[in-house]
């Protein structure tokens, strides 16, 4: 979509410059004017306009844009001025139109808005990147041995980290215990956090320094024992901060280079923004400092955890709203995960037929949070996973917002809903906040928890589209991989890294491509009060975009999830390329 304003005040302009020429000649020389009037009217207005550009810093040209805008359309190229789009068009009307600081052929590759992960968990993902990298281990030997190699690498940090590790991946699908890891790291804590991040496992020293014992009260959690009532090391979701709050936490010094890593990481897939999910106050004035400095390119959507500190502080602050932070919203959790049986169930797991799962605060408490959080300008973003948690979660949204249907509460996952309750979204108008490698990771045991009825209402994401007409889409990152464009191929095909299965998993809640890509652009941001700034290649919107070698529109399925991103733009300044 073109601005065409500018360019016919231009023209009037030239007619204008040109006529007091004419005039001029008509004065002083009449016959010469009636043989010079038609080729001097064509050379002085072209002269006139050529010189009358308008000043841009930057003009994109040769590429295939999708716009992302309400009509989904394509151009060829766009002007950016002060970090922010101003036309957008095709090359010829723009390159007479601007004159640019900067002028970058696109070589024809595809251009999109800049892809926005709507739930991930960017801090704590940096912060643990030195710890040992759990996902993907095919037994719990192979994770004793990367373990091993971690600390031969680090021998002198005070705690023995990890994280990714799924039972169900490993021959048996039994849950580890802590005897070898007592065995041979008996003078370190160890601690190792599941997949999902809702269950770990510690050590004995992990479990003395945090003094939990067989008899440790728990609520909303799970210290399991084994058949003669001994620890076996195994912590299930609120059990796992006794002794996650034991490790100590980066200083500012330490944390700044590893945030700065973690950011390279999101700019080489193309993230420009990123919805942090459970963040402290000390945690984002840490990021907001950075992004002060100029060194954290990357643009925030912060969703604070419900402390009372964080709650005392910005209810009675307000809102931050910039271009690069945005908070305005609390990230609460209603339950557990899935693959730890944590999830909270209408009725019980049918491959544990006395076992439900559990929400981690009582109802009563989510009620009055909600109350709270109405009658304030934030929204309340909840993490949901079992039918029952979203039930409880949804019904206590519609009494707390009264048919207020723009606050744009979120459900985070809402992977298991009943029929009955699903167009609640819609009525309630309930923002869900997706994953679809989620869909993809789960599909291979979540029918064992399931069952065969249940699980055809699981990870249902065209019919979320459905009722609530839009979807943002994340990857809850380190849960998932970093890459967006991994959940792209998981939500059009249904199917995994090796492209299984072949017809895709319960297709009739894929997505189409276009759906998929405003997910990950314009709706994430929709989903966060942020569609006003960015989201779109169009006028007056920040200047995110990627440069991407295939056309994620076009391409077979098996090849999406290896698209190059080639470049990433963050207000019209290049922040990556694949050259660099």
């Amino acid at each position: 979509m073109r601005d065409a304003s500018a360019p016919l005040s231009m023209t009037f302009f030239c007619f204008a410059h040109f006529n007091s020429y004419l005039f001029r000649m008509a004065i002083f020389s009449p016959s010469l004017l009636s043989k010079l009037t038609a080729p001097l009217l064509a050379l002085g207005l072209l002269a006139s306009c050529q010189t009358k550009r308008e000043a841009v810093d930057l003009l994109v040209t040769n590429a295939t844009v999708y716009t992302v805008d309400s009509t989904f359309s394509k151009a060829q190229a766009f002007a950016v001025k002060n970090g922010k789009f101003v036309a957008v068009g095709p090359a010829a009307d723009l390159k007479a139109r601007f004159a640019a600081a900067k002028e970058v052929d696109a070589g024809g590759k595809f251009i999109y808005p800049g892809f926005y992960d709507a739930h991930c968990h960017f801090y704590r993902y940096a912060l643990a990147l030195p710890s040992t990298d759990l996902v993907g281990t095919k037994s719990w030997q192979e994770v004793i041995r990367k373990l091993q190699q971690n600390r031969q690498q680090y021998p002198q940090a005070a705690w023995l980290t990890g994280r990714g590790w799924d039972q169900n991946d490993w021959p048996g699908k039994q849950f580890p215990t802590k005897d070898t890891l007592d065995q041979l790291f008996p003078d370190v804590p160890v601690l190792l956090t599941r997949v999902d991040g809702h269950a770990a496992l510690a050590n004995q020293k992990a479990l003395d320094l945090a003094g939990v014992t067989a008899r440790t009260p728990i609520s909303g959690g799970t210290i399991t024992r084994d058949a003669r009532g001994r620890l076996t090391g195994l912590l299930v979701d609120n059990a796992t901060r006794l002794v996650s709050s034991k490790i100590p936490e980066p200083t500012p010094a330490e944390a700044a280079p590893l945030l700065l890593q973690a950011q390279q990481q999101c700019l080489a897939v193309g993230l420009t923004s990123l919805a942090d999910a459970g963040l402290d106050k000390t945690d984002i004035d840490q990021l907001a400092a950075l992004q002060q400095q100029g060194q954290l390119k990357l643009r925030l959507y912060a969703m604070l955890n419900p402390t009372p500190a964080n709650r005392d502080f910005y209810l009675k602050n307000g809102p931050v709203l910039t271009d690069h932070l945005t908070i305005n919203s609390f990230k609460v959790y209603a339950d557990g995960a899935l693959g730890s049986r944590g999830a909270c169930l209408v009725e019980p797991y049918a491959d544990r037929p006395r076992e439900t799962g559990f929400l981690l605060s009582t109802e009563q408490e989510y009620r009055a949070l909600a109350k709270e959080l109405a009658a304030s300008k934030f929204q309340m973003n909840t993490h949901a996973i079992g039918d029952s948690a979203n039930r409880i979660i949804l019904n206590i949204y519609g009494e707390a917002l009264r048919g207020q249907k723009d606050r744009r509460w979120r459900i985070e996952h809402a992977q298991v809903i009943t029929p009955a309750d699903m167009p609640k979204f819609g009525q309630f108008g309930i923002v869900p906040s997706v994953q679809p490698t989620h869909a993809t990771s789960d599909m291979y045991w979540a029918g064992e928890r399931l069952g065969a009825a249940r699980l055809k209402t699981a990870y249902a994401y065209a019919e979320l589209l459905k009722q609530y007409g839009q979807l943002a889409l994340g990857s809850d990152f380190p849960v998932e991989n970093i890459n967006p464009l991994f959940g792209f191929h998981a939500a059009v095909a249904r199917q995994d890294a090796k492209n299984y299965p072949t017809p895709g998993f319960q297709m009739e809640n894929a997505i189409s491509r276009p759906d998929a890509l405003r997910g990950m652009t314009t709706w994430a941001a929709h989903a966060g009060f942020e569609e006003q700034r960015k989201g779109q290649i169009k006028p007056g919107l920040l200047a995110d975009f990627v440069v991407v070698e295939t056309d994620l529109l076009t391409a077979p399925n098996e090849k999406l999830r290896d698209a190059k991103v080639l470049q990433t733009w963050i207000g019209g300044q290049q922040v990556f390329s694949v050259n660099k």
